[in-house]
């Protein structure tokens, strides 16, 4: 077949195919032309899940008569004019493809008016034919109407889903987009149904809260954080679900980029990297992030439909998200106030909607150190009270006690969780996930500092290991040297230990390491912890806490109860379980039909 020129009708259809995917498309497409256009109201109607009919209202600035054929004219905009305004680019819109790609795979109405006409003009197209403007009744604004998308192009088509699922399609935009502007009122009509209907608020200090809960309910905002970080022209606000609002999809992450929504693989990996060690293996944090930069900064133009963006300095953006969402989720520790992470913890497999909310302004400092812990519950000797797994406690709690948020320890349940009365109930603690939160968090500074504490041997132990288990050793010593341990070689299948870490004094070193080893060659392919450096000590940590059947006093689940309190992140362990749970007053009371 000899080289030709393809006719016009064929290219827009062609074109048409990058920008307009399925319905959703085109109300993307046709709402963001309302939004750079200044609307202050957006209304939008289908029909027939959006193949029958797309129909978007608004009342922005219009259009005069004379611009209504330019408008479905290929390439032209009003939006840049030069290459400086495209890097630099702030609208919403900017290529010219969106209208006339529509309009060459659709029957297509378009109305305007600008406010200073005494009426309105509208413009029709078929398959990309364009009628001349003729004057039409309509209020200030515009309204376009897409009906019957793909009519003459059977092949995508049949792409197209049901009804319901295409209509669903529409329904996420449409929240993206009304969370995109929280000074924008956005109703969303399906037939006769209405699906959103977001007002704006009149006070701009509480329009974003206003739009996430109309949006996402108040439920998310109960278990979320907000966040605010800025770092000169860059800056970072929105909201974080807590790490026990973790979700089954990740069907709750909203992005937006100078106010255009985006599904961007580095900024979503950067809030990934930071919930990292808070999460549960196999759940996802729920948020709604704004990121505000200079526009020269980043590159709008990748893709048609302009979902994917680029950064000039991608990895320096990475870090700052990554580090800010980090900071603000160290706070969620044990608060009087607060919720515990394991109330909702209860039906999280199946609901996805616990409550929590952290203490922010609590001093980081050590009520005790955790090494000491560690040695006084090796050194504890027998409980004093046998029974069924429960050490006795004294009957009442000064008020000094019961004022810190976890309260004061009465009991160990099953050498398991630690029984604690608080000021407004009871307070139940996973001893071996909360301490391992604790030795985690100090092994993390430590090794970042100058590396963890470590003792001398008086004799080396030595560890038999298969001869691929020792070469792991080996390939990864530095890791175990700045972690506390001097390991070398003692022929084809053994390791010398000459040096521990200073916490494992009076351990079995050789469950330790091959326990650490264990949980290194499973973390390689399935930890949730990125770095080698956390799972290393993650390994560390999980096998140093305490662990069940070990006999505490109430001096030491008091010391470890304070240690919490004072430690980031203590609300999960290093694998996302919950550390702490409470039961209140009132729902004690309602538990055994008090008052009734």
């Amino acid at each position: 077949m000899p080289i030709r020129i393809l006719p016009d009708t064929l290219i827009d259809q062609i074109a048409a195919g990058e920008v307009i995917e399925r319905p959703a498309s085109v109300v993307k497409e046709l709402v963001e032309n309302s939004l750079d256009a200044g609307a202050r109201r957006v209304e939008i109607d289908i029909e027939r899940g959006g193949v029958g009919l797309v129909r978007v209202r608004d009342d922005g600035a219009g259009l005069a008569a004379q611009e209504l054929p330019l408008a479905l004219a290929r390439h032209a905009t009003s939006k840049i004019a030069s290459l400086d305004e495209l890097e630099a680019v702030a609208t919403l819109g900017f290529r010219g493809e969106a209208l006339p790609s529509i309009a060459a795979v659709s029957r297509l109405r378009m109305a305007s008016r600008v406010a200073e006409a005494q009426h309105g003009f509208e413009i029709t197209a078929e398959a990309g034919a364009v009628s001349a403007p003729r004057p039409c009744a309509q209020p200030p604004g515009t309204v376009v109407e897409v009906r019957e998308l793909f009519f003459n192009v059977p092949a995508r088509r049949k792409f197209v889903r049901s009804d319901a699922t295409e209509a669903s399609h529409i329904a996420r935009l449409a929240e993206r987009l009304a969370l995109s502007r929280a000074d924008v009122s956005f109703r969303l009509r399906n037939a006769e149904r209405v699906l959103l209907d977001a007002r704006a608020e009149p006070d701009r200090s509480r329009a974003g809260e206003a739009r996430v809960r109309a949006v996402l309910g108040e439920e998310f905002l109960a278990r979320a954080l907000r966040i605010e970080h800025a770092a000169g022209p860059v800056s970072l606000a929105g909201w974080i679900g807590l790490p026990t609002a973790s979700r089954a999809q990740p069907d709750e992450q909203y992005w937006f980029v100078n106010g255009r929504s985006v599904r961007d693989r580095l900024l979503m990996n950067a809030v990934r990297l930071a919930y990292r060690d808070v999460l549960y293996h196999g759940r996802h944090p729920a948020y709604v992030l704004y990121l505000m930069l200079d526009p020269r900064w980043v590159d709008v133009n990748a893709h048609p439909t302009k979902l994917e963006v680029r950064f000039r300095d991608a990895r320096q953006i990475h870090d700052f998200v990554m580090r800010a969402v980090e900071r603000a989720l160290a706070a969620t520790r044990p608060a009087r106030d607060a919720a515990a992470a394991a109330d909702a913890a209860r039906t999280m497999a199946a609901t996805d909607a616990p409550r929590l909310r952290p203490d922010a302004a609590r001093p980081r400092e050590w009520t005790r150190s955790p090494w000491a812990l560690a040695g006084a519950v090796r050194d504890a000797g027998p409980a004093s009270f046998e029974g069924a797994g429960l050490e006795s406690g004294p009957a009442a709690v000064s008020d000094a006690a019961a004022d810190h948020p976890l309260g004061t320890a009465l009991a160990q349940l099953h050498g398991l969780y630690i029984v604690a009365q608080s000021r407004d109930g009871l307070i139940l603690v996973d001893m071996h996930a909360a301490h391992e939160r604790v030795l985690y968090e100090q092994l993390k500074a430590q090794y970042a500092a100058s590396g963890v504490p470590s003792q001398q041997l008086i004799e080396p132990i030595l560890v038999h290991l298969k001869p691929h288990e020792l070469d792991a050793v080996l390939e990864r010593r530095a890791e175990w040297e700045r972690a506390g341990f001097d390991v070398s070689a003692m022929g084809p299948a053994q390791l010398a230990v000459r040096r521990v870490p200073a916490l494992l004094g009076g351990q079995d070193i050789v469950r330790v390491v091959r326990a650490m080893l264990a949980d290194l060659e499973l973390g390689a392919a399935a930890h949730h912890l990125d770095g080698t450096a956390d799972r290393f000590l993650g390994a560390l940590a999980c096998r140093t806490a305490i662990h069940a059947h070990r006999r505490l006093t109430l001096p030491e689940m008091d010391a470890l109860l304070r240690q919490m309190e004072a430690t980031d992140r203590a609300n999960q362990c290093n694998h996302g379980r919950p550390t702490w749970a409470r039961l209140t007053l009132a729902e004690l009371d309602q538990l055994f039909l008090r008052g009734r």
